[in-house]
């Protein structure tokens, strides 16, 4: 099991029109937020499937995966990395999260982030001090703050929510739209379980939210109450 058996069974999967397709989708042109990045065109489904198959990847051969300028071989690595904490024992989620930390320059686009910040920084943080979330919100890498506000889903599916709302408040300002998309999913995911704490958080902050932002936090509210917020209107508490 090298890294050259896992590259030729990624490539097995690889097709020049689906990576011409992601190379569009992920904004790889110049100035866009993925410029330069390379895919081969391997599906999603396709690279889980690889991630099973070679689970048994020694760290310091995922860490050299994910260092690949190949799109695909990062997402790869992260969900080998994400697998390996959920089945370690502390010692190895501490190295997971330590290597996950050190390499969080090549975390670099949205799906990057999405399928490996709750799974890993989430989790690492789960029982103790969550003061990196903060320090990861005021960095001036987007996709470290990304990481930071994705993270707390974590939380969220344990029934606690004060770090995301905390997250969020930080990042009102933050003048890219990806952000922007992010923390409204994350208000969104608070409040299809506690709608009040998610409202609790709109009435102070609807009118200054960015337009992204407030149009995914409240999306799946009843329309009349959608309507409401998105007009800076919020009903007082308990008349949603």
């Amino acid at each position: 099991m090298t890294l050259d058996d896992v590259r030729a069974r990624l490539r097995e999967h690889a097709s020049p029109q689906a990576a011409l397709g992601a190379q569009r989708y992920f904004r790889t042109g110049p100035g866009e937020y993925g410029e330069g990045d390379v895919f081969i065109g391997v599906r999603v489904p396709d690279i889980r499937r690889v991630a099973k198959e070679f689970r048994a990847l020694p760290l310091d051969a995922v860490a050299e995966l994910l260092r690949s300028p190949v799109h695909e071989e990062r997402l790869l690595a992260l969900l080998l990395l994400v697998g390996a904490y959920a089945k370690g024992d502390g010692a190895l989620r501490g190295r997971v999260f330590e290597l996950y930390m050190g390499h969080t320059r090549y975390v670099n686009n949205w799906d990057l982030v999405d399928s490996s910040a709750a799974g890993i920084v989430g989790a690492y943080l789960a029982g103790g001090d969550r003061s990196l979330l903060d320090r990861l919100a005021a960095s001036q890498s987007l996709w470290e703050r990304r990481i930071a506000v994705v993270a707390t889903l974590h939380f969220i599916r344990r029934g606690e929510f004060a770090d995301t709302l905390r997250v969020a408040a930080l990042l009102l300002r933050d003048r890219h739209d990806l952000i922007h998309k992010v923390v409204g999913w994350m208000l969104r995911e608070v409040g299809k379980r506690d709608r009040a704490a998610e409202e609790a958080f709109l009435r102070v902050h609807c009118r200054g939210m960015p337009r992204t932002m407030l149009r995914y936090a409240v999306e799946r509210f009843p329309e009349p109450l959608r309507r409401a917020y998105l007009r800076g209107e919020p009903p007082a508490p308990g008349a949603g």
